[in-house]
């Protein structure tokens, strides 16, 4: 069972200060895009989640090994 439901057609190229992303565990170039929530526990405990800062995620087509960036 497969925690995405993206097809490998939704797959992208990730360029960073004009160079290609690779993974580093198997090398490949595609990776599936998403945004996180950086929840800390001091604003969930005062229901504030939505004012933490997010994070663009990238999680490799092939071996699934995720590639933070901070906004």
């Amino acid at each position: 069972m497969s925690i995405f439901k993206s097809k490998k057609n939704d797959a992208i190229e990730v360029i960073v200060n004009d160079k290609k992303i690779t993974c580093p565990i198997c090398e490949n170039r595609t990776f599936y895009k998403r945004r996180v929530q950086l929840n800390t526990a001091i604003m969930t405990f005062l229901n504030l989640d939505w004012a933490n800062k997010s994070a663009h995620c990238y999680t490799c087509a092939e071996c699934r090994y995720i590639i933070w960036f901070e906004d």
